[in-house]
């Protein structure tokens, strides 16, 4: 069992636990693992319980704010793993009734242990998503309860997240996700029986241990006597004090008392302290209880820290202290004190504090000193001695003074016994004096406060430039470097002339259109650019119509006879086409509508197609009389109505006008047909008696309301504007649409957030149009989050846009970090956020920056991500131009456009300060007046909130169980994911949306709940007043129908009939069938299942890389297997034998070719050769007839093929396939696309998923599996979208995006949901969870504050510069409106300016220096940049790189390795949990463990971390003024408070608590364990040592420390991929010993070779001589790691 967990730790992905649910998903934390974490942190000291409850609070806290809901389980079995350890039984105790009863947390302590029954049924019930889980116990016994626990979570699907290893952030928490699994389920069935027993036996082992601890100590007491004994002092205590106590004064007086008389019981048994002693150490507790009463937190967190332990004899005196106050303390609940005061739970012992008493007493009083000990304490301790002696019944316990009476020592005597902080003093440093404008500018208000070096001041004086040693004289370390852009590889060098390159060029150009025609198949529009001209005609045309010019008039008249001619068209098109169609819906109406439909999309003439619809009416009508009689008085085809009433919507809604009286009467008796009389008589009033005898045989039988919801929901005509907007030619644009254009048009600036395939993306395509239309000189960019998506907008723009430019300009342009093409010499830059902050904090590109006059931010919710959140802050705050930010899915838009108004507000300052001239010169280089004009209109600085929230159609959700080995669905109503509690407390989710049949199916439930429901009349569907008497409903009517329903069911909830309410809920739930075997055994057969539904194409969300990949590889083999058994016996041997007559036919033609050429006469055997080309060709096709797949055997759409072939004028899918030939996966994929599948993850190469996209598109390939990859705005609609694997990362925001994937627009009016595999309490949480909000993240890092001061000082233009600079620093989400943090966030720069000046980065003047372009290059690699320039410039690598002999150039593989080791410690940085290196595991080939770095480094990096690691503690200090200390004096949790008045009047508190200096910026909890600032300084600190509310922490420190270790003090190995990767070259190597999947291995990989080439580059650039070792050897490297990279 242990091996199975250990072996499984590697494998463990490290990822952030709450992704973005507002409330996260609902997990539990096993209480005695917080247990045993917190108590073995290193700054806490034994025996002090209120810094311990500090500690868990501030871990349970942090994960409460990151949006955790749980529950904290204490397994009563696990009490006996602290039998040997008495002091933690109390402690667990306290913290269970602490928990309990002073905080809301939801704790269980009820199970006995967690192979119980109950457990597994209370796990079934509350669906945990994973447990929180210590790996490794204070003993052996208790690890292997822990190992029980997991292995059971594992047996039910409850996935296990350790303890060991988490980190935390601002917004996340990290840890160790540990996937339960099939395998794991499949162990725990197969070992059942042995590991019931197994634990049986241990639980029975340590019963015995616990038997035996208590015989030593308490002789022949058993357990249950000792609790009978502790029940007597309680109930004694209580006739003393019936008034009640606080739970310190009461316990400390029980437990002195009973085990005073448990140790004159057992003192017989020859122990070596007296009974007067042990009087004397229990006087001695009672004065530090008394002392701990009365002292507020902030006079005790200056006490003395005495370091001398106890003495031996006394280890047994406290074992059987804490055993009595164990039992008192678990007894305490059975006298229900009604005063008993438990708020102090935390702060029950106080070791540390005892141990500077009794020192007073033993050492110093007993020298002569003698201070009182005051009124207060005094009296507060007699009271509490004479209680004590009150309970002690058997004997007299003494006097309260003197409080020794014996000379025995309790303390061991040592040289230094008391911790004084002035023993080592923090430096005193203080800031180096700058004189930098922008510093003045950030800081200038806090500059004041703060202390500053003196001038003389050795600090500063040794500044004075950093001589670089000699190796480096030759290295040009100012040289500025090439930036990223120079670097990433260009596709194509534009400039080139070989012919060659020109070929690819064109070639790249046709797929990017074909690319692009994939994706909207829409013709290209050719754009030149406008002179000014036109525009003012056009305003003038506008204004006065009157003065019509000739021209006008006769364009005017040509445009008529156009429209006219297109009509007569349309016509003549429905004249030979409409016969054809009636008979095709005689034969069969289904598909005859169909074709009529899609007729009808073609048509442009309204009149036309005004006439198509009244004869699919009639053919209609037709068709529903004589399915009447058929059928007589059974069930009817209500399908046949549906088209009829489709027909009539259309012809009342939009050509109502063409319609005349015989219509209308027509209309009306359909409707009398179909039973819907008021309806006709609405229409068109008639003689009702003639219908009468034919109702009740024609009539549908329900109303016509309930008909078009419950039947037609999807197809109800959705609100459109008729008025054409003459910007738009394509279709007529919704009213936010057009207010979308209007922000284009002013040059406003927007935050779009509408549903995914709403259209919003349109407004950005006007945007570039415009831009386009207005010059050849300004640009847009627009950033999209992934290089999937860039690839796919550039090839939308090269698809939708030709504009003939001046030679060396190009209109569209692609910069990732992979390649590059055009980026800086067009007009429509395409990127991501990473590269497009490259380009605006490059100081030299300034001048390019100003040509941009509009930025498109797609996926602006990336903004909240989890990886490089922070730069999409820092471009929103840099750009001077207007902008657009689009998305899906943000919860608080509002907050992010004051956010963003507020920093445009600042650039309209800036703007304006600059002064007029600037628009003049930011426009340089354009013609004429035109460019200023619009240098006037440019600045809108007007930030614009536009929201839409309706999906153009509706998604129904259902769930697949499998019974009888069946895959089955049922219907999800969307209220069955909510509660009664949650509909009150929050209301509907504002985006939970009912289709209409979801609304009559409430309607109904609620009215067969509760007959008498008052309001049942008035939402009837018949008597509702948007459907009353109307023949057409439309989606809003529908709409309010829906919201009025939500009205009335909260009403229920409000107005006291709840219960009635819990029943529809409970109605409306799905049968769930929980399948105890593997779901995704049955994937092909879901698969099979919804393509008999016709339910396919189909996206499938997986989100483990295997699963993607192994899920697609399964339906391709299911269908493989299908295949066969359908193929007759002898088709292979048939297929074999014609293929070698296939070859002899063809080889005797190549035979007869050569012949015929050599002799130049015509053949008399030409007739033989035509025999032998016949024969070929007839051959060629039976085997393609037998090797052929069968439509059932695959899911490809051969009519999509067909299609394609038949229409694609240029480049083909065989252009797609080719493009793969050469890729990792390509023949993978070739493969599965023939059967119609495909999948997409994030590991897989550009040209791999673009062969899925596309044939998915195409209709080709019809089931995909993918990651949560595609969620991020790809283009590919469907008709279904499946979840079939559960995961952290299946959050509010993913599911959202997802899920807004089903139902293509123009194409399905309905989009489908399946949920395979996800528990229901998860479904409900996604369908109910708000959307993220978006929180800042921390903004700043010492490298972008680098980069920030390059830019003000070496801009082209230092004003925009310094304005950029200043904007970042000024404008961080977290601090808006958080003028705390923006104070912290100003020390912050200060502190990382002084550090980047004393390491030589930087001067006093903010200019850079040394090898700032090399640090600010790597930025990526924060702190490992700083730390491998330190290296650098210490030489070291000079030392490492010496070549085999003198004079080589060659270095040996013994150099080669060392340096990959160096590199690998550095930028190749992933952690294995430190249990995994008690598994006893053979690895085949790689080393797995990560060697340290070699002696010479290893001592500079510890030289580097000190010196960062002083002055961030110094920064510390300055900060720590910022703490809130009210807050500080509270536990984070419970808000207990400990502040109060401070003890004047006793001269004894003065002298022990004497010890104030040195504890500034470390929390009051924490110095009660005799922390001091010093600590700071540690190695590794917990974050937990600081004031938490400065809000700033140790991540924030730019230190590489060479360990980590965690919580338990275990050092966490390195993988060692990288290195283990250099030697070996097998992905397939990291796979099985470095426990990385391949796909991850090889992200890593590309990541770890890329460093190496930049790292490479940077040294070629920076030194001169040709012949240096470093440069040289980096470039061996380099291209040796990129050689076995690309072999794989």
């Amino acid at each position: 069992m242990s091996q199975l967990i250990l072996e499984n730790m590697p494998k463990a992905d490290y990822s952030s636990l709450f992704n973005d649910f507002v409330e996260s998903e609902f997990f539990l934390i096993d209480g005695d693992s917080l247990l045993v974490t917190c108590v073995c942190e290193k700054s806490l000291k034994p025996g002090q319980s209120l810094h311990f409850f500090y500690l868990v609070e501030r871990y349970l806290l942090d994960v409460i704010s990151k949006g955790g809901q749980f529950a904290i389980v204490f397994f009563k079995d696990a009490e006996y793993a602290y039998f040997n350890v008495p002091e933690l039984l109390t402690l667990r105790t306290a913290l269970i009734l602490h928990l309990q009863k002073n905080t809301t947390i939801d704790v269980w302590t009820k199970f006995s242990g967690c192979l119980s029954e109950e457990w597994n049924n209370s796990l079934g019930q509350s669906c945990p998503y994973f447990l929180i889980i210590a790996d490794e116990g204070l003993n052996n016994q208790q690890t292997h309860l822990f190992n029980f626990v997991v292995i059971q979570s594992w047996a039910v699907k409850v996935n296990i997240v350790l303890f060991s290893g988490q980190t935390s952030d601002i917004l996340r928490l990290y840890a160790y996700f540990m996937q339960s699994s099939h395998l794991k389920q499949k162990f725990f069935k197969k070992f059942q029986t042995e590991i019931m027993i197994a634990y049986k036996t241990l639980i029975q082992q340590l019963e015995k241990y616990r038997d035996l601890g208590l015989t030593t100590l308490f002789g022949d007491l058993k357990f249950n006597n000792m609790v009978g004994k502790a029940c007597e002092t309680l109930s004694l205590l209580k006739q003393l004090w019936p008034e009640g106590s606080d739970i310190r004064r009461v316990l400390s007086v029980t437990s002195c008392s009973l085990s005073l008389e448990m140790y004159h019981y057992v003192l017989e048994n020859g122990n070596f302290l007296t009974l007067k002693d042990m009087e004397d150490f229990c006087k001695l507790h009672c004065l530090s209880v008394a002392i701990q009463l009365r002292l507020p937190l902030s006079q005790r967190a200056r006490s003395r820290f005495i370091t001398s332990g106890w003495i031996q004899d006394l280890k047994i005196v406290f074992k059987m202290k804490k055993w009595c106050e164990y039992f008192i303390l678990s007894n305490v609940h059975m006298f229900e004190f009604e005063s008993l005061n438990l708020l102090h739970l935390s702060d029950l012992s106080d070791m540390p504090l005892l141990k500077n008493v009794a020192f007073y007493y033993e050492n110093e009083n007993a020298e002569g000193l003698d201070l009182d000990v005051g009124d207060v304490i005094m009296k507060e301790y007699v009271h509490l001695w004479d209680t004590v002696s009150k309970l002690v019944r058997n004997f007299d316990v003494g006097k309260p003074f003197p409080l020794r009476t014996t000379k025995c020592h309790f303390l061991k005597k040592t040289p230094l016994p008391i911790k004084e902080s002035s023993q080592e003093k923090m430096p005193n440093l203080g800031f180096i004096p700058m004189s930098c404008n922008l510093v003045d500018e950030f800081t200038g208000d806090i500059l004041k406060d703060l202390p500053f070096l003196k001038c003389d001041d050795p600090i500063v004086t040794s500044l004075v430039k950093h001589k670089e040693f000699d190796e480096l004289v030759h290295w040009h370390s100012h040289r500025p470097l090439s930036d990223d852009y120079d670097r990433t590889k260009a596709n194509f060098n534009e400039h080139s002339k070989d012919p060659r390159q020109l070929r690819n060029l064109q070639k790249y150009h046709v797929f990017q259109r074909f690319y692009g025609n994939s994706l909207e198949s829409v013709s290209s529009k050719i754009i030149t650019t406008q002179s000014v001209k036109p525009k003012k005609d056009c305003n003038k045309s506008r204004s006065s119509k009157t003065h019509e010019t000739k021209a006008d008039i006769i364009a005017r008249e040509n445009k008529k006879r156009l429209i006219a001619k297109e009509e007569q068209k349309e016509e003549e098109k429905w004249s030979t086409l409409s016969f054809s169609i009636e008979k095709e819906m005689k034969r069969n109406l289904n598909s005859g509508m169909k074709k009529l439909e899609e007729f009808l999309k073609s048509c442009k003439s309204n009149s036309v197609k005004a006439q198509a619809e009244k004869v699919g009416l009639m053919a209609g009508l037709k068709a529903w009389k004589e399915h009447c009689r058929a059928e007589g008085e059974t069930t009817k085809d209500l399908s046949i109505a549906v088209h009829m009433m489709k027909r009539i919507h259309s012809l009342l809604d939009k050509y109502s006008e063409l319609l005349q009286e015989p219509d209308r009467k027509f209309i009306a008796r359909c409707l009398m047909y179909l039973g819907f009389e008021e309806l006709a008589n609405s229409l068109y009033p008639t003689q009702v008696t003639y219908y009468d005898r034919k109702k009740n045989k024609y009539s549908i039988g329900i109303g016509p309301a309930r008909f078009q919801l419950q039947h037609m929901g999807h197809y109800l005509i959705r609100e459109e504007r008729k008025d054409p907007d003459p910007r738009v030619q394509d279709f007529i644009p919704d009213t936010w649409q057009r207010e979308l254009l209007d922000v284009v048009d002013n040059y406003e600036s927007a935050v779009i957030v509408a549903p995914t395939s709403s259209g919003k993306t349109y407004a950005s395509y006007y945007c570039m149009e415009k831009v386009l239309k207005e010059s050849d000189e300004g640009m847009v960019v627009y950033v999209a989050p992934t290089k999937a998506l860039v690839n796919q907008v550039a090839a939308t723009v090269e698809n939708r846009y030709t504009k003939i430019l001046p030679a060396g300009e190009a209109m569209c342009g692609v910069f990732t970090r992979d390649y590059r093409h055009d980026a800086l010499n067009c007009q429509v830059l395409i990127t991501v956020p990473a590269c497009f902050e490259i380009l605006l904090l490059a100081p030299h590109r300034q001048n390019w920056v100003k040509r941009i006059r509009y930025v498109i931010f797609d996926e602006v919710h990336c903004l909240g991500g989890e990886i490089g959140a922070e730069i999409w802050e820092h471009l929103l705050v840099m750009i001077r131009c207007p902008f657009l930010a689009l998305s899906a899915t943000i919860s608080n838009p509002q907050h992010l456009t004051e956010w963003l108004q507020s920093v445009k507000r600042y650039w309209k300052q800036v703007d304006s300060a600059m002064g007029k001239g600037t628009f003049s010169k930011r426009n340089a280089g354009s013609h004429g007046s035109h460019h200023k004009d619009h240098g006037r209109v440019r600045q809108s600085y007007k930030v614009r909130l536009v929201l839409y929230g309706e999906r153009y159609n509706d998604l129904e959700k259902y769930l697949c169980s499998v019974r009888q080995d069946e895959v089955c669905f049922d219907h999800f109503h969307p209220c069955a994911s909510l509660t009664t509690d949650h509909i009150e407390k929050y209301g509907f989710p504002s985006d939970l949306a009912f289709s209409p049949r979801e609304s009559i199916q409430l309607y109904d439930t609620m009215l067969q709940v509760w007959k008498s429901w008052p309001q049942a009349q008035n939402l009837c569907p018949e008597n509702f007043t948007h459907f009353k008497n109307k023949i057409v409903i439309k989606k809003l009517d529908a709409r309010k129908y829906e919201e009025s329903l939500k009205e009335e069911f909260t009403n229920w909830i409000k107005n006291g009939n709840e219960e009635q309410a819990r029943m529809v809920l409970q109605e409306l739930s799905p049968d769930f069938h929980d399948y105890s075997g593997e779901m995704l055994d049955f994937f092909p057969h879901l698969v099979e299942k919804l393509r008999e539904m016709e339910k396919l194409p189909a996206l499938f969300f997986l989100f483990r890389l295997g699963s993607v990949e192994g899920c697609a590889g399964a339906t391709r083999e299911f269908l493989e297997k299908k295949q066969e058994e359908k193929r007759p016996p002898k088709a292979d041997k048939e297929a074999h034998d014609m293929a070698i007559k296939l070859r002899k036919v063809k080889k005797s033609l190549e035979k007869q070719k050569i012949i015929d050429e050599k002799s130049q006469k015509p053949s008399r055997r030409l007739d033989q050769s035509i025999i032998h080309e016949a024969e070929h060709n007839y051959l060629l096709k039976s085997l393609e007839k037998n090797l052929a797949i069968p439509q059932d055997c695959t899911y490809a759409d051969q009519k999509a093929i067909d299609d394609e072939v038949s229409t694609q004028k240029g480049p083909s899918l065989q252009m797609v396939f080719s493009r793969v030939k050469f890729e990792r996966k390509g023949a993978t994929l070739k493969n599965l696309a023939r059967r119609g599948i495909g999948y997409h993850h994030s590991s897989m190469s550009a040209k791999e998923k673009q062969l899925v996209e596309i044939l998915f598109r195409k209709g080709f390939i019809r089931v995909v599996t993918a990651t949560g990859t595609l969620a991020l705005g790809i283009n590919m609609p469907c008709k279904s979208v499946v979840f079939a694997q559960n995961s952290v990362y299946l959050d509010a925001l993913n599911f959202r995006q997802m899920s807004g994937r089903a139902g293509r627009r123009g194409q399905d009016l309905l989009g489908d949901v399946y949920f395979f595999d996800i528990p229901l309490p998860k479904i409900g949480k996604l369908i109910k969870s708000k959307v993220p909000e978006l929180r800042g993240q921390f903004p700043l890092s010492i490298s972008l504050i680098l980069r920030l001061m390059l830019l003000a000082s070496k801009a082209d233009d230092p004003e925009d510069g310094k304005a950029k600079a200043l904007s970042v620093l000024k404008h961080s989400l977290l601090s808006f409106k958080h003028p705390r943090v923006t104070d912290m966030l100003k020390l912050y720069f200060l502190y990382s300016l002084q550090f980047l000046v004393k390491e030589g980065y930087i001067d006093q003047e903010g200019n850079p220096t040394g090898f700032a372009g090399l640090v600010s290059h790597l930025h990526y690699h924060e702190p490992s940049n700083l730390v491998f320039v330190s290296f650098l410039v210490r030489g070291l690598f000079h030392n490492l790189c010496q070549p085999t002999y003198k004079g080589s150039k060659h270095f040996s593989e013994d150099v080669m390795e060392k340096l990959v080791l160096v590199l690998a410690n550095l930028f190749g940085r992933i952690y294995i949990p430190a249990k995994f290196q008690d598994a006893n595991v053979k690895f085949y080939q790689s080393k797995v463990f990560l060697d340290d770095l070699p002696e010479d480094f290893s001592a500079a990096l510890h030289e580097y971390n000190m010196q960062v690691t002083e002055d961030f503690a110094f920064f510390l200090l300055i900060v720590s003024r910022l703490a809130d200390m009210k807050q500080e004096y509270q536990l984070p949790l419970s808000k207990i408070d400990f502040t109060g008045e401070e003890c004047e009047d006793s001269p004894l508190v003065s002298h022990l608590m004497s010890c104030g200096e040195g504890r500034v910026a470390v929390s009051p909890f924490v110095c009660l364990s005799g922390n001091f600032d010093v600590d700071l300084l540690c190695p590794g600190v917990p974050n937990n040592v600081i004031l938490h509310t400065i809000g700033i922490n140790h991540n924030q420190a730019p230190v590489l420390w060479p360990h980590r270790f965690d919580s338990r003090g275990r050092k966490m190995p390195l993988n060692a991929y990288a290195l283990d990767f250099y030697k070996h070259g097998s992905l397939v190597g990291l796979d099985q010993d470095n426990r990385l999947h391949q796909g991850a291995a090889y992200h890593l990989l590309k990541d770890f070779s890329l460093t190496i080439k930049s790292i490479s580059v940077s040294l070629r650039e920076l030194c001169e001589n040709e012949e240096d070792n470093v440069v040289l050897a980096f470039e061996q490297l380099s291209k040796s790691f990129q050689e076995k990279f690309e072999k794989v």
